[in-house]
């Protein structure tokens, strides 16, 4: 059976015949005539098109790396289920034995791991399945009558299920349905708000929950703490809190990603007193990166009458055989295996937290709980020291407006940071949250997907490393954002858009001439202007990134630009996007002109036509337009030619004669069209330079020589972009001499040097001149 998993497995994980399964792929698909197949299929064939729906339509998609690398302890799990649905035709007495053996063996191994001493196991499915099981034991334990009453002993004293503000979303309203109870009987206790930190359990708020339920005729039932809460990793008071339970005879459970310490040699005060609750849930799999492994509630009860009630004990062969995965993996990897693989995510954890610490504008959520396997940071921007930039409350300086707004502008900043670093780490298994209180941050949990995508040492180093080069990014970044939008306010025909989820310096909108600025309604005028605008700054092929997209859209169509990794010209680049787009609006205006005034000067040109063919015809006569009399006419008396040619300038939408054409050979007289714009009325640059980059005046790497002589260059570009002509000898002057330099084209010379004498070159007058 091992043997017949394995070849399965390694046909599935096999990446190298996806050539050959292309090929298969489609004679499965098309001889299948329905849901079921006429005639049956071997193991191969059915295998493969279980890879065909599993990778058929994910190229992309990380989890194809998660299958493969799941070890041999993940195919020790694997075959447990297999191995069970073997093991359940087995005899009933052998059945029961083994079946027992198993239970018991995963529940005491359990028990000592995670030191909850003569403890029983439940083993569901559902991580909250668990919780539920044992609420419903709760129900059984405090109402005696319950299971002859029902409903009626519940309504005569309501119970009380105690919650966490900072648990995980959607526990409470799956712990009513499961039982059958309103909505007020879950109580939501908050966390502190003065003292401590934000997510731990105010437990003298809770104390006085508790004695106001108690007045009002309401039963105390369950408190469900946190070792480790779903989204940061605090842990709450668990010690007060196993004190307060006692006192009013609550069942106290607990929950959370920092049970999995308990295994480890030293464990933290918080975490070690929830060895003395009533029931915590663990969640094995993620821990020690195994597939398909239940999870485990660890509980204390005497009565096993109310556990089978309660459901958590049963007497079916198949509820028993939940354990066999995890039983069969725990062999494999034994004790050192099992308590080196939580040790390993937790120094992951420690390193870069430690890390963290050292680096400006990083600041660590969770500080004050090193033993925690759960990192959770995000940028804020240091005034002097003084601290974070951006509060959560708003301060005496600041209205509530400005301080949301700077709370968005930090979300989008720390959203970008955590796709960049998801990117260029990927083995490090980052995920970035919203919280309610700190906004987005970037959480590190080694613990849930160290196992799974295999993270070392080395890859939180890199990630440090990655951080670090991204820091000047983000601080530049807000550095311009203010600067960028007093020049965009100032400067004519721009619109300064206030998009605070945008990870960028800013956005902005060109106002045309037919720009209806109280309309939201579809503009394909300044649709077209800025598909342009974007595409010309896209060819300057700066360091700044230029996007206009849907996704983005917040108004109308707008030019949105990204992160900012150096120092640059603001002004220069407003001056830019300006100075485009009004071009682009003009040379618009012109081509939509164009056809109109083409077609009155084409009617304005037959007109003058078929004028001249009349006059031609009353000059020459009725018979010179004869064929044949008219060549001998011509041929006998030649007409003078009067036809002068016809040329139609676009430009003036006119027509024009020719005569000038082939008399000078030049165009010297007549319309010509306007020269054409540059385009771009940018600053001239450094050979090297790219735009919008602020000039370095007064450094070390460019000397004063140096600069003389790259504007010399860029004079001499000039001069020969602007045509032959201009470069030709010219004659010299009245005041000139003949032979002599002159100033205006060797430039401006230095001190001590207004006398060259025999250095300068001396030129043969033409013969001319002379």
């Amino acid at each position: 059976m091992g043997r017949n998993l394995k070849e399965a497995m390694k046909m599935l994980e096999d990446s190298q015949r996806r050539t050959e399964e292309e090929n298969g792929k489609k004679l499965i698909v098309e001889d299948i005539p329905g849901p079921l197949p006429g005639s049956g299929q071997d193991m191969v064939s059915i295998l493969q098109l279980v890879q065909t729906l599993m990778h058929g339509e994910e190229e992309e998609e990380p989890q194809s790396a998660r299958i493969q690398d799941i070890g041999e302890q993940g195919h020790m799990a694997l075959l447990g289920h297999s191995l069970g649905a073997y093991i359940s035709t087995l005899d009933k007495e052998k059945l029961r034995k083994l079946t027992t053996r198993i239970l018991s063996d995963t529940t005491l191994w359990l028990c000592r791991i995670f030191r909850y001493e003569n403890g029983c196991a439940y083993f569901h499915e559902e991580e909250r399945e668990g919780l539920a099981k044992i609420c419903r034991l709760a129900i059984h334990s405090r109402y005696e009558d319950f299971v002859v009453d029902g409903f009626n002993v519940l309504y005569k004293e309501k119970p009380v299920i105690y919650i966490s503000a900072a648990a995980r979303p959607g526990l409470g309203q799956y712990l009513c349905n499961q039982l059958g109870l309103p909505f007020p009987c879950l109580c939501r206790v908050p966390c502190n708000t003065m003292f401590g930190s934000q997510h731990q359990m105010d437990v003298a708020f809770l104390e006085k929950l508790i004695k106001e339920d108690v007045e009002a005729g309401r039963l105390p039932l369950v408190l469900v703490a946190n070792a480790g809460t779903a989204a940061v990793g605090h842990t709450d008071k668990i010690g007060r809190l196993k004190e307060l339970c006692e006192q009013y005879n609550i069942w106290l459970h607990v929950e959370g990603v920092n049970l999995a310490t308990l295994a480890l040699g030293y464990v933290s005060s918080s975490v070690l007193a929830a060895t003395k609750c009533d029931s915590l849930t663990l969640t094995p799999g993620p821990w020690l990166g195994l597939p398909a492994v239940p999870h485990v509630t660890l509980y204390k009860h005497d009565d096993p009458a109310l556990t089978l009630v309660a459901g958590l004990t049963s007497n079916k062969p198949s509820d028993k055989l939940r354990a066999l995965p995890l039983w069969l993996s725990l062999q494999y990897l034994g004790l050192d295996g099992t308590v080196e693989r939580i040790k390993h995510a937790c120094q992951l954890s420690q390193r870069l937290q430690e890390s963290l610490k050292k680096v400006n504008h990083i600041k660590v959520l969770v500080e004050d709980e090193l033993s925690s396997p759960v990192v959770v940071f995000r940028f804020v921007q240091e005034a002097s020291g003084t601290g974070p930039v951006f509060k959560a409350v708003p301060g005496p300086s600041l209205a509530p407006a400005a301080v949301g707004r700077e709370r968005h502008s930090c979300d989008a900043l720390n959203r970008w940071l955590g796709e960049q670093l998801k990117q260029l780490v990927p083995a490090s298994g980052l995920t970035v949250m919203d919280l309610e209180a700190e906004g987005v941050c970037v959480r590190f949990s080694p613990l849930m997907t160290a196992t799974v995508v295999g993270t070392r040492a080395e890859d939180v180093d890199q990630l440090v490393t990655c951080i670090q080069s991204k820091l000047p990014v983000l601080t530049c970044t807000l550095q311009l954002r203010e600067e960028f939008k007093q020049e965009v306010e100032a400067t004519a025909g721009l619109l300064y858009v206030d998009d605070p989820n945008w990870p960028g310096i800013g956005v902005v909108r060109y106002e045309h001439a037919n720009d209806d600025k109280s309309s939201l309604k579809s503009d394909p005028e300044g649709e077209k202007i800025h598909a342009g605008l974007l595409k010309k700054l896209n060819e300057l092929e700066s360091d700044l990134t230029f996007k206009m997209g849907p996704e983005y859209k917040s108004m109308k169509s707008c030019i949105y630009i990204g992160m900012a990794s150096d120092d640059i010209d603001v002004a220069e680049l407003v001056e830019t996007i300006a100075v485009t787009a009004r071009e682009i609006e003009e040379n618009s205006r012109l081509l939509e002109n164009m056809t109109e005034v083409v077609r009155k000067g084409i009617q304005e040109a037959q007109l003058q036509l078929q004028k001249a063919n009349e006059e031609r015809l009353l000059e020459e006569g009725v018979l010179r337009q004869i064929p044949v009399v008219g060549s001998v006419l011509n041929w006998f008396s030649p007409v003078q030619a009067s036809q002068k040619g016809r040329t139609f300038n676009l430009t003036a939408g006119s027509l024009e004669s020719t005569e000038h054409t082939y008399v000078y050979k030049v165009q010297g007289t007549g319309v010509t069209p306007p020269p054409t714009p540059s385009g771009m009325r940018t600053k001239p640059r450094l050979p090297g330079q790219k735009p919008f980059k602020r000039s370095q005046r007064g450094s070390d790497a460019v000397s004063e020589t140096s600069s003389v002589s790259h504007v010399e260059d860029l004079e001499k570009a000039e001069q020969l972009a602007s045509g032959p002509e201009q470069s030709t000898l010219e004659a010299p002057g009245p005041e000139q001499a003949p032979g002599t330099c002159s100033p205006q084209k060797t430039g401006a010379l230095p001190t001590g040097a207004q006398s060259l004498g025999a250095d300068c070159p001396q030129v043969e007058e033409p013969e001319s001149l002379r």
